[in-house]
């Protein structure tokens, strides 16, 4: 590589990566933040990436992504789009797979054998947004140096090294870490890590799981959330005797009404799923055989259970990563809006980043597939263009449930933006239903079930453009086909 090349690639790198910033740390934030003693000061400094060559057999890992997830997958691929990939991009993941659209591992990877389960390549990285399948191959093809089953577990920033857990020292000039969350376990001491008892993050542990529902008659969900519903959604394709359990009043509480809730139930029941709502579980018995056999709450009572599936939310994996700078109100690892860390030449992106969610002022860390492909996909623009202009996120989330084939009712439904304020429920969830948030006079947040496509492109301009709407109208919208119209006469 000759010298002036050389130095071009050190400009820019410096010029992207190092440019000092300011970010405010409290949950919520003014309009216009004026930044005080208490904001972080960022220093700038040079970074650099090339060491000798007896010391490392690649001079070229300009770029490292940690994490092997959506965002992991994602990244490579702007790299790609930009040229800067061949030889200069090395992904280091504890996974055994190339990046894959993990949201599958709770809904058609679940699915019996006889009703066309998903399994890879199917879902590797980026079909889910309609882009190409990055197998193994793509990122050979493209120069991608792998390193699979391989976890980072120590950092030096001073050096920039990372070392993994076969003894691998990896030099970096800018750094993206990916890693996405773990699951939230259950202790030890009350059964936790029984065999029988599961936990879903990665392709093992779905397989894992797949092994257990061949051979269960009676599954005990832990969770009432994004987990507990879909799994439950699944295991009845399994026609197995499903349970639900949960200390709060009705299912996904952090987002659903209690009459929307309670519209979900019903469908659940009525495909054969229990609910035991509002109690905790106490622990998790074996059998002589050391396998689960039962688990019992809190109430005393207690389920018979040769399978249980904990799904009880998910923790960033900052791991080693805590120096860079962690978020005290989110968790996660504190970022800016072009996802630059405290540490210049290092990003955060997906699940683990805790960022500014523009369009509330407030620091947001969103667990979810979209923030994912669209962090990844604004870091690394940022990184290697000129672009500037900071991320601005709109939250939305969606869950597909009861779509294997033979279900009776196939259910599907997308949320954009905020659930504060007052809610108004149109529809009677045969066909449909929608619920709106109305925070002000103005409409917040936008949930619909069972929408049209074009219903459904709808909903992101209705939550983005916040329009002052008629309750009254609305709550007197015979349909949820005139409820969309009315908001959307709105915009």
């Amino acid at each position: 590589m000759s010298s002036s090349v050389l130095g071009s690639r050190r400009m820019a790198s410096t010029i992207a990566n190092s440019l000092s910033f300011k970010l405010g740390v409290p949950l919520r934030l003014h309009p216009h933040p004026t930044h005080t003693s208490a904001s972080l000061g960022f220093t700038t400094f040079r970074r650099s990436y090339v060491v000798s060559s007896s010391a490392f057999a690649n001079q070229n890992r300009e770029y490292v992504i940690v994490g092997g997830g959506n965002a992991a997958g994602y990244a490579a691929r702007t790299f790609v789009e930009n040229g800067m990939a061949d030889g200069r991009l090395a992904i280091v993941s504890k996974e055994a797979y190339a990046p894959y659209e993990r949201p599958a591992l709770t809904k058609a990877y679940l699915f019996p054998l006889d009703k066309k389960p998903a399994r890879l390549p199917g879902f590797h990285t980026c079909v889910g947004s309609g882009g190409e399948r990055q197998t193994p191959d793509w990122y050979k093809e493209k120069g991608i140096e792998m390193f699979y089953e391989d976890p980072v577990t120590n950092i030096d920033i001073e050096k920039q090294t990372l070392t993994t857990d076969s003894g691998k020292l990896l030099k970096y000039g800018s750094l993206i870490i990916a890693t996405g969350c773990t699951a939230s376990r259950l202790p030890e001491k009350i059964g936790g890590n029984l065999p029988g008892v599961h936990y879903i993050r990665d392709v093992a542990d779905a397989d894992a799981l797949i092994s257990s529902l061949e051979k269960a008659q009676k599954v005990v969900i832990v969770g009432g959330g994004y987990i507990g519903m879909e799994v439950a959604a699944a295991a009845t394709g399994w026609k197995l005797d499903t349970t639900i359990i949960f200390p709060e009043n009705h299912l996904m509480s952090r987002l659903f009404t209690p009459s929307l809730a309670r519209r979900y139930e019903e469908f659940y029941k009525e495909n054969g799923v229990k609910f035991l709502k509002g109690n905790s579980l106490k622990n998790i018995e074996a059998g002589s055989n050391g396998r689960v056999t039962h688990v019992k709450l809190e109430d005393g009572s207690s389920i018979e259970a040769d399978a249980v599936i904990v799904g009880i939310g998910a923790k960033p994996a900052v791991g080693p990563f805590e120096r860079v700078g962690l978020d005290s109100s989110v968790g996660g690892i504190q970022v800016d809006g072009l996802f630059r860390t405290s540490v210049p030449g290092i990003f955060a992106v997906g699940d683990v980043a805790a960022f500014p969610l523009k369009i509330y002022n407030r620091i947001a860390r969103v667990e979810h597939v979209d923030h994912a492909r669209r962090s990844a996909q604004h870091c690394i623009k940022a990184l290697l263009t000129a672009q500037t202009h900071t991320y601005d996120y709109l939250p939305s989330f969606y869950s597909r449930v009861f779509e294997y084939e033979g279900s009776p009712r196939k259910i599907w439904w997308q949320f954009y933006g905020d659930n504060v304020g007052e809610t108004v429920e149109v529809g009677n969830f045969d066909p449909k239903i929608a619920t709106f948030w109305i925070d002000s006079g103005k409409l917040k947040g936008v949930l619909v079930e069972s929408g049209s496509p074009e219903e459904f492109q709808l909903l992101p301009n209705i939550a983005r453009s916040q329009p002052i709407v008629d309750k009254a109208k609305l709550q007197n919208a015979s349909s949820v086909e005139e409820a969309l119209a009315i908001v959307g006469s709105s915009l």
